[in-house]
């Protein structure tokens, strides 16, 4: 039997990061890939808890404690048999997941959580180079059709399942390429493009249909998606951005952050922008609005463009180094998150408000602001900062409320994401939801939670019962 205390004479090892000076010059993924011996060693220092938090928190309830084992044992096919069960794009996860599975690792509360992240990203990444990952196209067809909507993990987790369960799946995409938020939203430094078409290869040969550049709703008509398929799933994502309506809102240099991250991760693909068009932060001081995780890519980008300055701006106050007394394990801890952008420099401002722009010559120039406490101003604490590109990065609020949804005249919640029954039916008959159309904005592992539940769903929906896995 393995031992379970090597954690104890054992430390905590992350694969760190590349040097700033080196990274900064390019788009490619600031994290190498660990030595196979060391992701080994750290696997090790799972202690096979009789009630595994790694997998309570997990949003797709990947056996952690089980991929672990057979990883510190020299068992990568286990492993990535293992792995695989619950994940259909651990690659993906296990490059940009936040890790709540790692908040929830007993070890954790001493800041020596195993890196349950890296560990998943060794495993997939051994398994594609040792020739495991191979296509499997199912056994048998049924002789039911679904579209799915929308090339985002929750999309295509869903159609991967479904195509599984001998369905002929046809996913439509209105951008050129697939990928979604993946390929368009997140940066090359945190995850680069050719992982995705990697995977999507795999799934051609498996029997999914890939339509790119195909907008439903415009270019293939509603009503022929309805007649033309068994069932639908919807998987469009959150793409309606929060705005910041103070004044000098029209002054020009005042960009939404995806729009932002968009263009360039295009321009990183080769792609050509119109000059009129160029969103660049080369020379500039540029503030970021937001503090989040698209805060922090809109930062790295800015640095990799050659921004003389970049500050990011955050409403809420600054979070604590530790957990305090009243923020216990295994929640997830409210602590301060330093992204590999963050070390990468620039200046980061909490509690502060932005209650105007102000500009010359119809650009933006500074941003006038105010501190904070409780979201209340604090007086004689005003300020200004110099920006020539201020990029908002505040989150989204909803799905696009128009075109295909209104077409379909899909019932919303009251923050107009689709309105789903327990089982992700919409309210058109045939017709589910899945993702950040259906939740609202969330991260990569509850999508791809959420198109597996789907595509459960879907097939019973289908065939009355399902063997499709359910979590």
């Amino acid at each position: 039997m393995r031992d379970t205390t090597v954690f104890l004479k054992l430390k905590r090892r992350p694969a760190g990061y590349r040097p700033i000076a080196e990274r900064l010059k390019d788009y490619e993924e600031v994290s190498p890939l660990r030595e196979e011996a060391a992701s080994s060693e750290q696997a090790s220092r799972c202690v096979a808890c009789a009630v595994p938090f790694c997998h309570w928190r997990c949003p797709i309830g990947n056996y952690i404690p089980d991929w672990n084992d057979f990883l510190a044992t020299g068992q990568w096919r286990e492993a990535y048999r293992a792995l695989s069960a619950t994940n259909d794009l651990p690659e993906i996860t296990g490059r940009v997941c936040p890790a709540f599975c790692e908040n929830g690792c007993i070890l954790e509360p001493d800041g020596q959580a195993v890196t349950i992240r890296e560990n998943e990203l060794a495993v997939i990444e051994h398994a594609f180079e040792a020739g495991l990952v191979v296509p499997e196209p199912p056994s048998r067809r049924t002789d039911k059709t679904v579209a799915v909507v929308g090339s985002g993990p929750a999309g295509l987790s869903c159609a991967a399942q479904l195509n599984r369960a001998g369905h002929r799946v046809t996913v439509f995409e209105r951008d050129e390429k697939l990928g979604g938020i993946l390929r368009y939203g997140i940066p090359d430094f945190k995850l680069e493009k050719w992982i995705i078409d990697r995977r999507v290869e795999i799934w051609k040969k498996e029997g999914v249909e890939f339509l790119t550049g195909v907008e439903v709703g415009a270019d293939f008509p509603v009503e022929k998606l309805l007649t033309a398929f068994d069932a639908v799933c919807l998987a469009g994502g959150s793409r309606l951005p929060r705005d910041l309506k103070v004044e000098g809102r029209q002054l020009r240099g005042i960009h939404f952050a995806m729009d932002f991250l968009t263009q360039s991760n295009r321009r990183v693909a080769g792609e050509t922008v119109a000059p009129e068009k160029l969103i660049d932060a080369k020379g500039k001081r540029v503030v970021v609005l937001g503090g989040g995780d698209t805060g922090a890519d809109c930062v790295g980008t800015s640095h990799r463009q050659g921004a003389r300055q970049v500050t990011q701006v955050e409403l809420l106050p600054k979070p604590p180094a530790s957990r305090q007394a009243g923020d216990r394990w295994p929640r997830d801890p409210h602590v301060l998150k330093t992204s590999s952008s963050h070390e990468e420099g620039g200046i980061r401002e909490w509690a502060v408000m932005t209650k105007r722009f102000l500009g010359e010559n119809g650009s933006v120039k500074k941003l006038s602001c105010v501190r904070v406490d409780k979201l209340q101003e604090i007086p004689g604490t005003d300020f200004e900062i110099e920006a020539d590109l201020v990029l908002l990065a505040m989150g989204f609020l909803s799905p696009e409320p128009a075109g295909m949804l209104g077409q379909l005249g899909l019932k919303l919640d009251p923050r107009g994401n689709v309105q789903t029954g327990p089982e992700q039916l919409s309210s058109h008959p045939g017709v589910f939801c899945a993702g950040d159309m259906r939740r609202g904005q969330s991260l990569v592992v509850w999508a791809v939670s959420e198109g597996r539940r789907a595509a459960h769903f879907i097939d019973r929906y289908l065939m009355g019962r399902s063997s499709l896995p359910l979590i």
